[in-house]
């Protein structure tokens, strides 16, 4: 694909405002569409701010009336804050652009990175992103006391983890054992350009996605590096690393277009 080019737009007390860097984003992808500029992924972190894809359902946002951005990106509700590491790739790809390998290739990259800090993370089939995969539900401790069996997120379809306390709060699936995501990717294709991207949790307060439904799934949690590890890993320590592993994946891609 040819060298990839890296603006950090702002971290820390820097940190970018959504709906600035949102502007941003705009006019990288205009500059790339025309060839003015070469592939570029922008690195950053946003104040807190609840941003929801075109298929966020309604009971999916926060249930105290938060404002939410709505973005023209793919997937549905997440948060982005302080702690997270948020990447934006602007690359131009062969139309029609197959938007699913572009997508395995920001995964593959994280998995790597993340790697690098000794976690094995992978993929879940059917759900974008990268995970730390929990035990099997037969072998989860029990919560409250209770055995598994009267647990409800095994028998009520529309269960909300939002009104059941924190044991059962997506924060808190480390230590349910359950499947939970480090990394959300939610991506849109403009004239062959991609926008959107990454956000990769180091050391946030995971406690922002207890307010809503994360990417709309409801038997799964968010996890970070921190949480994993049990230390602190920041923003810092993480984006050399995670700037290597995209250089690698995506400098030597070679993107075909989507069978038609």
């Amino acid at each position: 694909m040819g060298e990839l080019r890296f603006v950090h737009l702002g971290f820390g007390e820097d940190a970018v405002e959504y709906l600035e860097a949102w502007q941003e984003q705009r006019r990288v992808h205009a500059a790339r569409f025309a060839e003015e500029i070469p592939d570029t992924c922008l690195l950053l972190e946003h104040p807190p701010v609840y941003t929801a894809g075109r298929r966020t359902a309604e009971d999916e946002r926060p249930l105290d009336g938060t404002p939410v951005v709505d973005v023209d990106r793919g997937g549905k509700i997440t948060w982005h804050g302080p702690g997270q590491l948020v990447g934006y790739p602007i690359l131009k790809l062969p139309r029609p652009v197959d938007v699913v390998a572009h997508v395995r290739r920001l995964e593959e990259a994280l998995i790597r990175a993340c790697a690098d800090f000794g976690l094995e993370t992978t993929r879940i089939e059917g759900r974008s992103g990268v995970w730390v995969l929990g035990d099997p539900v037969e072998r989860r401790a029990e919560l409250g006391g209770l055995s598994l069996d009267f647990d409800p997120r095994l028998t009520d379809e529309e269960y909300d983890a939002r009104l059941a306390g924190p044991e059962y709060a997506p924060s808190n699936a480390g230590q349910r054992r359950e499947d939970r995501k480090l990394a959300a990717i939610g991506i849109r294709v403009a004239k062959g350009v991609t926008m959107h991207g990454f956000s990769l949790n180091c050391n946030p307060d995971n406690t922002w996605f207890d307010r809503i439904v994360p990417c709309g799934i409801r038997d799964a949690g968010v996890a970070s590096l921190s949480g994993e590890l049990g230390r602190d890993v920041p923003v810092s320590e993480v984006l050399p690393v995670v700037e290597k592993h995209l250089r690698e994946i995506l400098e030597t891609a070679e993107p075909l277009p989507r069978a038609v």
